[in-house]
């Protein structure tokens, strides 16, 4: 099934319930079919882990340096981008890849016919200072207009419209991902992180696990989730299934997907913050080992000391100081398995990016959401 190509009927990300949305009621969801859709939301746990202190020497240091994966963004998208804001600030798109290549077509299902989407892709704005941080969830299925993009391999993709976002990713990679991101904001992407199945759960099983209460009971086969209403500590396994998830869950939407992933990513933060890092060299190791090799980064991070930088530069930042939202949106009066921007709100929304201002709350009210907001909560 191409990326362009509606993926089943019913789930809007998948798109198609209300909540405010312009139009009414969109429809209930059926069960998905065919193979599962990625998620992945670690970026953040590879950054929190990689503040290594002193284990940047020797062998170890060249080992973890060569974990690291990167793409030169830069060179692939020359000088027409918008322009860079110096106020102290820093934009970093994170993406979730589903790609079915080695150790991640157990994990996703489907088959590897060679191709990935980014179905889960959020901006993480870092305000000056680095002590409060805005995070703004892309819809998969947002429809939009796709600029003509080169690849990181110099091949150049023509401009296409009203495709579904996460088609930027499959059609040119890394670098049309950040180029169709700054065309739909006009905000400047600093930097850019992806982490990919094997590795987001890999990660979460070396932190120990994510603690996450749940207000309601998730029963989700297709993302081989259940777990009923309390305080879980999940594995890696139960923790890809819980971002993944949708008909467990709120209305079986992406969007509210986005809000389970939202509310997963305050508790991840919390953990990486309490995991005692430094009380065991072996284990430090072992997590730097797993989160070096579980990221792609740009190529500006693309190296040990960049990344243990930008990570330290992140440190100070708690989930009590994280604003997450998603990227105002309607559902699309022809299509309700489809969304579209409103551009009013999403402008308000880009407009405070480029200023280092929060997010109005004016911006955020009244969009299409996903009917999952409070069912996980930080332990």
């Amino acid at each position: 099934m191409s990326a362009d190509s509606t993926p089943e009927p019913g789930t809007p990300g998948e798109a198609g319930t209300t909540s405010g949305a312009a139009g009414g009621t969109g429809p209930r969801h059926r069960k998905q079919r065919g193979r599962h859709k990625g998620l992945l939301i670690a970026a953040w746990t590879a950054a929190g882990i990689l503040v290594l202190g002193g284990t940047g020497v020797g062998y170890l240091y060249f080992k973890l340096n060569g974990n690291i994966k990167s793409v030169d963004i830069d060179q692939a998208l020359g000088t027409n981008r918008p322009t860079k804001v110096d106020n102290g600030s820093e934009n970093i798109l994170v993406l979730g890849s589903d790609t079915r290549s080695g150790a991640n077509k157990k994990l996703g299902g489907g088959a590897d016919d060679g191709s990935a989407r980014s179905d889960t892709a959020m901006i993480i704005h870092v305000y000056e200072g680095h002590k409060k941080a805005s995070v703004v969830s892309i819809p998969r299925d947002t429809l939009i207009d796709r600029p003509a993009c080169t690849d990181t391999k110099g091949v150049t993709h023509d401009a296409a419209s009203e495709v579904m976002f996460n088609s930027a990713y499959s059609t040119g990679g890394a670098a049309c991902a950040v180029k169709t991101v700054e065309s739909i904001s006009g905000v400047r992407m600093d930097h850019y992180l992806e982490v990919d199945f094997s590795g987001f759960e890999k990660l979460i099983d070396e932190l120990g696990g994510v603690e996450v209460t749940t207000t309601k009971a998730i029963d989700d086969p297709d993302s081989h989730l259940n777990l009923e209403a309390g305080t879980h500590t999940l594995t890696g396994e139960q923790a890809l299934g819980l971002v993944r998830t949708r008909h467990g869950v709120g209305d079986g939407s992406d969007l509210g997907r986005i809000q389970l992933q939202q509310a997963f990513i305050k508790a991840l933060v919390e953990q990486v913050k309490h995991v005692g890092l430094f009380t065991s060299g072996t284990k430090l190791y072992d997590l730097a080992n797993t989160a070096t090799k579980a990221v792609t980064t740009d190529s500006d991070l693309g190296s040990l000391n960049s990344l243990m930088s930008f990570a330290n530069g992140l440190k100070g930042i708690s989930s009590a100081n994280m604003n997450m939202v998603t990227m105002p949106v309607v559902y699309d009066p022809a299509n309700p398995n489809r969304v579209i921007v409103a551009e009013v709100k999403a402008k308000q929304v880009w407009t405070a990016l480029k200023n280092d201002l929060p997010i109005p709350k004016v911006a955020t009210e009244g969009n299409a959401t996903g009917e999952a907001a409070g069912v996980v909560t930080s332990s």
